[in-house]
């Protein structure tokens, strides 16, 4: 009989400082300023590892098909590292329950902010690998994202790989086929505390306006902005 799939579970740190401030937002510094740190820089860290392990992950499973593009690949690994999917891993293995935050940020459930779950992944991956090294780390990484990587990659046809293709992408290749011309995205405000901003973001094409999105990153307001446009020239329902 095949195994049972094993349950995610988050690595255990032989550092309790490092692991502590890897949970840490900057609100709850504000209030306690005698903790040893906030999480930022961490982050910082564990966006460049996730980036490099999810690649090394994708060339060393699929690099020697003929069936997958380089580009295909690029838009894989964005994919596997955007937002949306480090904060649904994050979810599932309990971060949103062990985050350190200001007696505010958690007044407005900030822990199930998909953006504030995504950058506490990021640092956990950056402390595992300050006290671990990478080897234990890859482990770790390719544990969590080889189901998911495949599970995209049966859904790519020689013609289409449209899953892999955020909404900017795909805006993007209507505004060239329309108009030969990139979409340009506008930051129109911003709003709301560190720990809860709001982003507004327009997306232009050849002085039109052709959506806008919310997020609480730029990058998730612009596609919210292209989801708006896709809906606009009828590329979505």
């Amino acid at each position: 009989m095949p195994r049972a799939p094993q349950p995610l579970e988050l690595p255990t740190l032989k550092d309790e400082e490092l692991w502590l401030r890897a949970l840490t937002h900057r609100s709850y510094i504000n209030e306690h300023p005698h903790a040893s740190g906030h999480n930022e820089q961490l982050e910082f860290l564990g966006d460049a590892i996730l980036g490099f392990l999810v690649g090394e992950l994708i060339y060393k499973r699929y690099g020697n098909s003929e069936n997958i593009t380089e580009a295909q690949m690029t838009r894989l690994r964005a994919k596997l590292v955007d937002e949306t999917q480090l904060s649904e891993l994050a979810r599932e293995l309990g971060v949103a329950d062990l985050i350190r935050l200001g007696k505010g940020a958690m007044q407005t459930n900030a822990q199930e902010n998909p953006s504030l779950l995504s950058d506490t992944f990021e640092a956990i991956i950056a402390a595992y690998y300050l006290d671990a090294g990478v080897v234990k780390v890859r482990q770790f990484v390719h544990r969590l994202f080889t189901e998911i990587a495949d599970r995209l990659m049966s859904s790519v046809t020689e013609d289409s790989d449209a899953t892999l293709i955020d909404s900017k992408g795909q805006f993007q290749q209507w505004a060239l086929k329309h108009h030969q011309q990139i979409p340009v995205y506008k930051l129109i405000g911003e709003s709301g505390a560190d720990h809860d901003k709001v982003f507004v973001v327009e997306v232009w094409v050849n002085e039109t306006k052709y959506g806008e999105g919310q997020g609480r990153r730029k990058k998730e307001a612009e596609k919210q902005a292209a989801e708006s446009a896709l809906h606009r020239v009828g590329e979505r329902e």
